[in-house]
């Protein structure tokens, strides 16, 4: 069916380029760098009812490997991306009058989106043609706010909210997402929903000052300095590319606001200019810093090369090693300096680049419950050290452990939970992602004496089935701290299948994106999803993000005897 129209294809095809690459809204996609936009589809016709999960599993099975997937909600068509014009093209042609439950699918190439801030300059200039251009301010209207207010506004939104109303509202904010959950769960226990939200409280620790890892991007600054380090006013997609200093942030350390004041002195002692997203020309891109309550700091910078040869690189980091060991950068308290090269990577994941280090020690440490831990560049760890004290603290107290409990600490990062509790158990398991913060959670485990413990690399969905279904002990409890977008499904449906283990503790930094797995945790058994049910007992929100309205929830699930409750 599609043969006959290859014809019309190549032709469409070629009109698109021709017209995308006309208009300078597309310039970006004429650069020589890999964007998925370019290999961009979209596939019409689609069923009703299917989701994400639904579209890749039927694509997958087909042998298509889409980068990227965006279904539009009770739409029955979806943007598919690839990573190159071979897959996009097979794609098309293998589609494209295919059948899926009863609808016959059609494809057809998508428009790539345009760049936002030369979208947003197109937009200004022709209003600037057809009218005079914009005024200044009336008299009596209102001055425009300092920059350091605009910034507070974005990166500390509840900077100006006292802060016993911040905890109210992130209390309410989680009392909401547990009533959710008893609503879906259809169950009519008010009495054990009033228990379970009574229990909820908001801890804090320290309410500014309290970041000990920030991400500065490098660009101009919204008051006109060139080589500005800082936070952008606004996001790219809304057309801004302006940043601020961090100076007066109320969420950044005193000592990496003085790297980053070292940092912009160093970058501007340089010929190489920032990096700019409109042209993709430019070299300094961005700035990260962790900090320690040991006094320690760990300065990465990402830097593109561009056309730079290795003696031009050379000598670049050789200047940048002599500025923070002996020139001027001296008193930055930096301890550990990286150099990425960014360049085009064929990844989102910036973690996924190779850290070259520069001058320093290899990685920085931190003591946390009267424990060290080693930390890398890339190796998760909670931002706010002390809140993460007392989020531990109520994981150790909730999870009932004795001599004969096996610990299972899933997306463990550097493994802070497990090595804090291992003392108190007969054997800890850790499983994460990132092979670099494997290697720290080793070494974290040797630093403070310990024996019990090991770590796997590897997906949770891949790895944590295997491991469950290996341990052997009556008294099995498994704590999970996942990314924001909650655990896989394979995972949660593994726990479900696992009935000896009778104890789960959930982290999570958002109720809403963890609700999906909070109802699977907790739903009556089904063909998909078998094994007894889960309640939830205990809940409670520890403030690790003030003056925003992000907070870590707990949620202490318990197994229960399905028979007998039903």
């Amino acid at each position: 069916k599609y043969g006959h129209n290859n014809k019309n294809y190549c032709i469409n095809l070629s009109l698109w380029k021709e017209k995308a690459s006309d208009s300078s809204v597309y310039r970006y996609i004429k650069e020589d760098l890999f964007t998925s936009e370019i290999y961009k589809v979209e596939i019409r016709n689609l069923p009703k009812f299917i989701g994400f999960n639904d579209l890749k599993k039927f694509l997958s099975k087909h042998g298509l490997n889409p980068h990227k997937i965006k279904l539009i909600n009770r739409q029955t068509f979806a943007f598919v991306t690839f990573k190159n014009e071979e897959e996009r093209d097979k794609a098309m042609k293998m589609v494209h009058g295919m059948q899926w439950k009863g609808q016959v699918l059609s494809v057809r190439l998508a428009k790539p989106k345009a760049d936002p801030i030369l979208r947003k300059r197109v937009r200004e200039e022709g209003e600037g043609e057809g009218g005079p251009p914009p005024s200044k301010r009336a008299d009596g209207e209102e001055e425009e706010e300092p920059l350091s207010v605009q910034l507070a506004n974005v990166v500390t939104p509840l900077w100006n909210v006292p802060y016993e109303e911040q905890l109210r509202r992130k209390e309410k904010h989680c009392t909401k997402y547990l009533s959710c959950l008893f609503f879906f769960l259809n169950t009519d226990n008010l009495l054990q929903l009033t228990f379970l939200i009574s229990s909820l409280c908001v801890l804090c620790y320290r309410q500014t000052e309290y970041r000990n890892k920030c991400e500065f991007l490098m660009s101009v600054g919204a008051d006109g300095e060139d080589k500005t380090i800082g936070f952008r006013l606004g996001k790219y997609k809304g057309g801004s590319c302006a940043v601020v200093g961090p100076a007066q942030t109320c969420h950044v350390s005193a000592e990496a606001k003085r790297v980053v004041e070292d940092f912009q002195k160093f970058i501007r002692t340089t010929a190489y200019s920032v990096y700019s997203p409109e042209t993709y020309e430019g070299h300094w891109k961005q700035l990260t810093v962790r900090t320690t309550r040991t006094k320690q700091a760990m300065a990465i910078v990402f830097f593109h090369p561009q056309k730079l040869d290795e003696d031009e690189l050379g000598a670049l980091k050789a200047s940048m090693r002599e500025f923070f060991t002996e020139g001027e950068g001296k008193g930055s308290g930096v301890t550990s300096l990286y150099f990425v090269r960014e360049g085009q990577r064929t990844s989102p994941n910036p973690e996924s680049l190779p850290c070259e280090l520069v001058a320093g020690e290899t990685s920085i440490h931190e003591e946390l419950l009267g424990l060290k831990f080693q930390i890398s560049p890339h190796s998760f760890f909670q931002v706010n050290t002390g809140a993460a004290e007392l989020l531990y603290s109520a994981v150790g107290e909730w999870a009932q452990l004795d001599q004969d409990s096996v610990l299972l600490d899933v997306c463990c990062g550097t493994g802070t939970i497990g090595i804090s509790l291992a003392k108190r158990v007969k054997k800890v398991i850790g499983i994460e992602l990132s092979q670099e913060a494997v290697e720290d959670a080793k070494v974290n485990a040797k630093l403070n004496g310990l024996n019990n413990v090991e770590f796997h690399c590897g997906k949770a969905e891949d790895v944590f089935p295997n491991i469950l279904n290996a341990v052997v002990s009556p008294s099995v409890t498994a704590i999970v701290d996942p990314p924001r977008a909650g655990l896989h499904t394979k995972v949660i449906l593994a726990i479900r299948r696992a009935e000896h283990l009778k104890r789960l503790i959930y982290v999570s930094c958002n109720a809403k994106a963890a609700m999906t797995n909070f109802i699977d945790l907790c739903r009556a058994p089904s063909n998909r999803v078998r094994g007894a049910p889960f309640r939830p007992v205990r809940a409670m929100a520890v403030d690790l993000f003030p003056q925003t309205m992000h907070v870590e929830m707990l949620l202490l699930l318990e197994r229960v005897d399905y028979k007998s409750q039903e």
